[in-house]
C-alpha cells in the first residue's frame, strides 16, 4: 500500500472523508502564486503553518489573527481555540480552562518563561495582557521534556515582537472608542470608553533592531448582578425547616447589585534584538502592564430568609406564601420580622500590575547551539472595599430564584425613600496587598548528530526562585462626612426585576481613615518556592516502513523546595472573654518528580500527519494553599476546630496520552481530529480533616490532596477558505468541537461533590469569515456546557456555571494600504452568566448580565 493510499484510508476511517472529497482534495490546483494573502486569511495561514511545524500537539494564534476579532484581552482569542473555555469577569473573558481542567492547571508563560501573577495562586488573568503587545500565542497541549513543567491542562506561551524577525509596518497607530450597553442608566455614569495603541519597530542597523509599544484602554462596564447567599440545609450541618416531615433548603438571603465600573489598562513594551553574525542572536524584552479598577457599587442586602428550624408553614414562610422545587424554597413572600433590607453605597478599588523582562542569548556554530536565558517578573495587587449602610423595614419582600427563570425581588414599600433610611454603619475590607516575584536562570544545549535515528541531543538546566506574600489591614474606619443626597434609579431594563436602587455619591459622603489600621495576622502569609529543573532529550527521525517520522524522547526532573511563613492564631475562653493569641510559624516542604515524555510525528503523505505523545505531567500546588497559617478555636472538649492552609501539599500529577490526525488539504486549510486521556493521580481541593497540633486534635477545614481519576476527550477542528468554489473563494470557516468525559471530582459538597473545576463536557466554536478587497469580516459563536468554577479568589467557594453561548462579530475595511477602519461587537445576545451551589440549579449563587460591548477604531500604518 502506498503512503498516499494508506493516508486516505486513515482519513476515511476517522470520518474525515468530507474534507478529502474530490472537490476539496484538489490541492494540485492551488490558488495562483501571484495573489498576496493579507489580513485575516494570512493570520489563519500563519497559525496553520505553525501548527504543522510543531513537534507536539499545539494550537497557535498569530498576531494578525488577534488583531481581527473582538480582542479586549488575549483571553478573547484563546477562547476560540479547540477545548479552551474562558470565564468572564466584569464582562471580559479572563481565566482559561483547557481540555476540561481549570485555570490552576494551566501554566502561563511569556516568551517561554514562567511569570508572576497578581492572583493568590498561580492563575493567570489574561486580561492584563493587551493583544496589541503580543506577536503570537502557542497553546501546548502535549508535553516535551524541554518545556517548563507546570501545565497538566496545557501550557500557554505568549510571545512579544522580535524586531529583526518582524516584517510588518514600522509604525502602527490605533485609536477608537469602546461602549458597553447594560440596558439601563446609572446616574452620573456614561458607558463610553477609549482605546489606543502605538507600536514602533525599526532596524537601527543591519544587525540591531528595536521595538517600542504602548497601549491605553479605559473601559466602562456598568452591569447588574444578583447574588444568592447560600442555603440552610441539613447536609451542611445546619437546622433547616421541615415541610411534610422532610427537610427543605431555605435561602439565607440575597443581594441585588449594580456596579458602575471604570477599568483603565495601560501597558508599555520594548524589545531589542542583536544579530552581529550568523552565530549570535541576542534578545532583550520588557513588558509592563497596569490595570486600575474603580468600581462604585449600589447594593441591596435582603437577609433573614434562612428560617432556623421549625415546621412550615410558619412565621417566615406562611401557608400559600412559598414555592418548592424539589427540596428547595425557590420563591416566597417573606413578612413579619424577616423583612430587613440594607441599602449599601460602596466603592471597590484595585490596582494591579505586571512586569516581565528577560535577556536571551543564542549561539549557533556548526552542529552546536547553546541558549542562555535570564528573566525576572513581578506582579502586585492592592485592593480595598469600603461601604456605607442603611437599613429599611418594608412590610414584605417577595422573591423568585427558580432554575430557568430570571431572579427577581420586589418589596411592598419603597426601600429607597430618603425618609426610610436608618443609618446602620460601615463596612471595610483591607486594604489588601499581594506581591509576587519570580527570577529564573536557564541554559539549553543542542548538539546535532548525523546518521542514525537520533538526530540531536538536548540538555538543559533551569533554576527559579519565587516569593509570593499576602497582607491585609484591619481596624481602619470609614467615616460618613456629610448627609447623603439620596436618589434612586431602576435597572429593570437590564433584564432584571429588582426594587429601585438607592443612589448616593460615595466619594462625596465618605473618607477612609487608616491611622488605626494594623496587620490582620489571620490573613498574612508568605511562600517561597525554589524550583530546580533539568532535562535530557533526544530528537528522533527515521522511517517506519515507507512512513517518515520525527519526534523526541526525554525526561525532565523537577526538584522543588517550599517554605511558608504565617501566624497561628488560637481563640479560647479565658473565663470572661474570648482571647486570641498569635505565634509566628514556618513550615518547609520538598518533593522530587521525574517526568518522562515521548512525542512522535508521522508524515503519512504530503498532506496527512499523525501525532502521538505520552508524558508524565505535573502542576505545582497553588501558592496560596501552601500557606502555613492556622486559625484555631480551642473550646474543649467538644469544639476544637479551625481553618488552615496546607504547606505539605503535593503537586497535581497525571500520566497522559495524545493522538492527533491532521489533514492539510490546502495551504490555507486543515482538518484535525485529536484525542487525549489523562490518568490523574491526585487533585487539590477543600475538605475537613483531623490534624494534631501541640498534642490537640482539631477538625480543620482547608486544602488537601484528594483522590484522582481520569479525564479523556476528543477535539475536531476545521479551518478552510472556500477556495474550491470560485465565487466564494474569499469566504471561509473556522470551527471546532470538543467533547470531554471525566470522573474527577472536587471534595465539596461532601454529599454530592461537584465535577472538577473547568470540566465542561462540550465546547464549540463556529466562525464564518470573509477576507478580500480590503475587507476582513467575521461572525463567531462560542458555546460551552456547564462547568465548575472558582468565582473570585477563594478556592473553597465553588459554584457551577451554566452553559453559555457568546456571539461576536467584527468588520474592518482598508481605505488605503495605510489606513483602515474597524468595528467590533461582542456578547450581542447579552448572554447571562448564571451560577448555582451544591450541584443544584435551584440553589442560585450568582446571576449577571454584562450587556453587549462595542468597539470602533481607526488604524494607521507607516
Amino acid at each position: 500500500m502506498t503512503r498516499k493510499t494508506y493516508g486516505a484510508a486513515m482519513v476515511s476511517a476517522l470520518a474525515l472523508a468530507v474534507a478529502a472529497s474530490p472537490a476539496m482534495a484538489a490541492d494540485e490546483t492551488p490558488a495562483p502564486q501571484d495573489i498576496v494573502v493579507t489580513g485575516l486569511r494570512a493570520s489563519l495561514r500563519d497559525a496553520i503553518s505553525a501548527k504543522r511545524a510543531s513537534a507536539v500537539v499545539t494550537e497557535t494564534i498569530s498576531s494578525k489573527d488577534i488583531g481581527v476579532l473582538p480582542d479586549v484581552t488575549i483571553a478573547d482569542a484563546l477562547a476560540r481555540l479547540p477545548g479552551v473555555t474562558a470565564t468572564r469577569d466584569r464582562g471580559n473573558a479572563s481565566q482559561a480552562s483547557v481540555r476540561g481542567l481549570g485555570p490552576r492547571l494551566v501554566l502561563g508563560l511569556v516568551n517561554g518563561r514562567e511569570v508572576a501573577s497578581s492572583e493568590p495562586d498561580r492563575n493567570v488573568r489574561w486580561e492584563i495582557y493587551p493583544s496589541e503587545a503580543v506577536s503570537g500565542v502557542t497553546v501546548y497541549k502535549s508535553q516535551g521534556a524541554d518545556l517548563i513543567a507546570g501545565g497538566v491542562a496545557a501550557t500557554i506561551d505568549i510571545r512579544t515582537i522580535r524586531p529583526l524577525d518582524y516584517s510588518g509596518p514600522r509604525l502602527t497607530l490605533r485609536a477608537g472608542a469602546q461602549m458597553n450597553d447594560p440596558g439601563f442608566r446609572i446616574p452620573n455614569y456614561d458607558t463610553v470608553g477609549t482605546r489606543g495603541s502605538l507600536q514602533y519597530v525599526t532596524r537601527l542597523s543591519d544587525t540591531l533592531g528595536l521595538s517600542l509599544g504602548g497601549t491605553y484602554q479605559k473601559q466602562k462596564n456598568g452591569y447588574s448582578s444578583f447574588q444568592g447567599w447560600g442555603y440552610n440545609n441539613a447536609d451542611a450541618g445546619n437546622s433547616p425547616p421541615t415541610y411534610n416531615g422532610q427537610s427543605v433548603n431555605a435561602p439565607w438571603g440575597a443581594q441585588a447589585e449594580v456596579k458602575a465600573l471604570i477599568e483603565e489598562r495601560w501597558s508599555t513594551s520594548a524589545g531589542l534584538q542583536w544579530k552581529p553574525d550568523d552565530h549570535w542572536d541576542v534578545n532583550a524584552d520588557f513588558l509592563y502592564s497596569n490595570v486600575k479598577i474603580n468600581e462604585n457599587q449600589f447594593q441591596q442586602w435582603h437577609g433573614g430568609w434562612g428560617d432556623w428550624g421549625g415546621t412550615l408553614p410558619d412565621a417566615t414562610y406562611g401557608a400559600g406564601q412559598f414555592t418548592l422545587a424539589g427540596n428547595d424554597i425557590v420563591g416566597a413572600t417573606v413578612g413579619n420580622y424577616k423583612t430587613t433590607v440594607t441599602n449599601v453605597i460602596a466603592k471597590y478599588t484595585e490596582d494591579k500590575n505586571l512586569l516581565a523582562t528577560g535577556l536571551n542569548a543564542r549561539y549557533h556554530a556548526d552542529d552546536v547551539t547553546v541558549k542562555l536565558d535570564a528573566s525576572y517578573s513581578q506582579a502586585r495587587r492592592n485592593n480595598t472595599w469600603a461601604a456605607q449602610e442603611w437599613n429599611v423595614w418594608p412590610q414584605s419582600v417577595t422573591f423568585n430564584t427558580a432554575a430557568g427563570s430570571v431572579p427577581s425581588i420586589s418589596t411592598a414599600t419603597d426601600v429607597t425613600a430618603p425618609s426610610a433610611q436608618s443609618y446602620a454603619g460601615t463596612g471595610l475590607t483591607g486594604p489588601q496587598r499581594l506581591v509576587d516575584t519570580l527570577g529564573a536562570l536557564a541554559m539549553d544545549f543542542n548538539y546535532k548528530l548525523h546518521g542514525g535515528i537520533i538526530t540531536a541531543l538536548n540538555a538543559g538546566l533551569r533554576y527559579s526562585n519565587r516569593v509570593k506574600s499576602f497582607n491585609s489591614l484591619t481596624g481602619g474606619t470609614v467615616n460618613l462626612t456629610s448627609t447623603p443626597n439620596f436618589s434612586s434609579f431602576n435597572i429593570t431594563g437590564g433584564g432584571f426585576s429588582f426594587p429601585n436602587m438607592l443612589y448616593a455619591n460615595y466619594d462625596a459622603i465618605s473618607s477612609l481613615n487608616l491611622n488605626t489600621a494594623t496587620q490582620d495576622k489571620t490573613q498574612y502569609w508568605r511562600v517561597r518556592e525554589d524550583d530546580f529543573e533539568a532535562y535530557a532529550m533526544a530528537e528522533l527521525a527515521g522511517n517506519l516502513g515507507a512512513v517518515p517520522y520525527y519526534g523526541n524522547l526525554g525526561v525532565r526532573m523537577v526538584d522543588v523546595s517550599t517554605g511558608s511563613s504565617a501566624y497561628q492564631g488560637v481563640t479560647s475562653w479565658n473565663g470572661s472573654a474570648n482571647v486570641t493569641t498569635y505565634n509566628p510559624i514556618y513550615a518547609p516542604n520538598h518533593y522530587f518528580r521525574a517526568l518522562p515524555s515521548l512525542n512522535l510525528n508521522f508524515d503519512l503523505n504530503d498532506h496527512l500527519k499523525l501525532r502521538a505523545g505520552a508524558a508524565r505531567v505535573l502542576s505545582r500546588p497553588p501558592l496560596d494553599e501552601l500557606r502555613a497559617s492556622q486559625n484555631l478555636s480551642y473550646y474543649p472538649p467538644s469544639y476544637l476546630s479551625g481553618s488552615a492552609g496546607n504547606p505539605n501539599l503535593k503537586p497535581f500529577m497525571a500520566t497522559q496520552g495524545d493522538l492527533s490526525l491532521e489533514y492539510y488539504f490546502h495551504k490555507d486549510a486543515v482538518i484535525a481530529l485529536a484525542g487525549y486521556y489523562k490518568d490523574v493521580d491526585s487533585n487539590v481541593g477543600y475538605t475537613q480533616y483531623p490534624t494534631t497540633i501541640a498534642g490537640t486534635t482539631y477538625t480543620i477545614t482547608g486544602p488537601a490532596n484528594g483522590k484522582g481519576g481520569y479525564i479523556g476527550g476528543a477535539e475536531l477542528s476545521l479551518s478552510t477558505p472556500f477556495w474550491f468554489v470560485p465565487a466564494l473563494s474569499n469566504f471561509g470557516v473556522y470551527t471546532n468541537v470538543a467533547l470531554v468525559d471525566s470522573n474527577l471530582k472536587e471534595m465539596t459538597p461532601t454529599y454530592n461533590p461537584l465535577p472538577a473545576v473547568g470540566m465542561a463536557k462540550f465546547t464549540s466554536q463556529f466562525d464564518l469569515w470573509y477576507s478580500g478587497h480590503g475587507i476582513d469580516a467575521r461572525i463567531g459563536i462560542k458555546h460551552h456546557s456547564p462547568q465548575t468554577v472558582i468565582f473570585g479568589w477563594d478556592a473553597s467557594k465553588l459554584t457551577r456555571m451554566e452553559s453559555e453561548t457568546i456571539v461576536g462579530a467584527s468588520v474592518s475595511y482598508a481605505i488605503t494600504k495605510a489606513i483602515s477602519l474597524r468595528v467590533q461587537a461582542n456578547n450581542l445576545t447579552n448572554q447571562a452568566a448564571r451560577f448555582y451551589y451544591a450541584n443544584d440549579p435551584n440553589q442560585i449563587a450568582r446571576y449577571e448580565k454584562y450587556g453587549p460591548s462595542y468597539l470602533a477604531d481607526v488604524t494607521v500604518k507607516f
